[in-house]
């Protein structure tokens, strides 16, 4: 049970270090929706395990087989601690974070090693990644000027940057020829998305006659792309509280779970944490 444990710890950590009034934990209910392969087929295409355990016709992602057994043990453990578990149908766990930090009215903080939401990022309504890149004793704080500097763009400037750029890891092809640099440079001169393909059709534009040709080539990439790369805003949530929890919710299931499992040290310290 390293997963659970791991993320108990985490847990613990994060609440230890910033002291947050809310907590949620985004969860996949579909990994891969079938609205966004319908656009783009090659998304997360090569994640699909070979044989497909749900049946023909079922995607089944590959995880280590270690991991699976563990996810509805952590499902268990979260309710029982009384840490809200929220998702969406037909909806990846960035969807629902998107939504959530798009209703938040104060602060929020996105705990996530996924690039994909720096898209999220905006001064303005005080969003900001916390990016782990040791565990959750460092995490990169990212904000607008943090962004800026790493890729010369904004919160929403990030996600056009992500879908020109490509991203191999999501089955994304991106531009032919059109890299992280030269998305920045581009979209610093145009402005977003759709400065740039309109400067495609503007004989009086600034760009190279190859960054015309790939950008022209690619039309119907860049038509549909934006669906699938800008996370969801609007997806409907089921009520939740999110409220952190100072008690369990379900002592005795925790203490179920605690002994079965062997949480041990791990839960006590995200108790004492909570509690405190």
């Amino acid at each position: 049970m390293n997963a659970v444990r791991g993320l108990l710890d985490f847990i613990a950590r994060l609440v230890q270090d910033h002291r947050p009034d809310d907590l949620v934990a985004c969860m996949d209910f579909d990994w891969r929706p079938g609205w966004r392969v319908e656009l783009i087929p090659t998304y997360k295409a090569h994640r699909v395990a070979e044989e497909a355990p749900g049946g023909e016709g079922v995607d089944q992602e590959e995880v280590p087989d270690t991991l699976s057994p563990q996810v509805p043990v952590i499902d268990a453990v979260l309710d029982a601690v009384g840490i809200a578990r929220v998702g969406a149908a037909d909806h990846e766990a960035d969807d629902v974070i998107g939504t959530l930090a798009d209703r938040a009215t104060g602060p929020v903080d996105i705990v996530t090693g996924d690039r994909d939401l720096f898209q999220l990022v905006d001064d303005g309504r005080r969003a900001r990644v916390l990016y782990p890149v040791k565990g959750v004793g460092t995490l990169l704080l990212v904000d607008e000027a943090a962004l800026r500097e790493k890729y010369g763009v904004d919160g929403p400037g990030y996600a056009d940057l992500a879908l020109l750029r490509g991203d191999p890891s999501d089955g994304l092809p991106g531009v032919p020829g059109i890299g992280e640099k030269t998305a920045a440079k581009l979209l610093a001169a145009h402005g977003d998305l759709a400065g740039i393909m309109a400067a495609v059709d503007d004989p009086a534009s600034k760009l190279t006659p190859s960054q015309r040709k790939r950008l022209d080539e690619a039309r119907a990439y860049v038509a549909v792309a934006p669906k699938v790369v800008r996370v969801a805003r609007d997806v409907p949530l089921p009520a939740f509280d999110p409220a952190l929890p100072r008690r369990p919710r379900d002592p005795r299931a925790l203490g179920e779970l605690e002994e079965r499992w062997g949480l041990g040290g791990s839960l006590r310290r995200l108790l004492s944490t909570l509690e405190g």
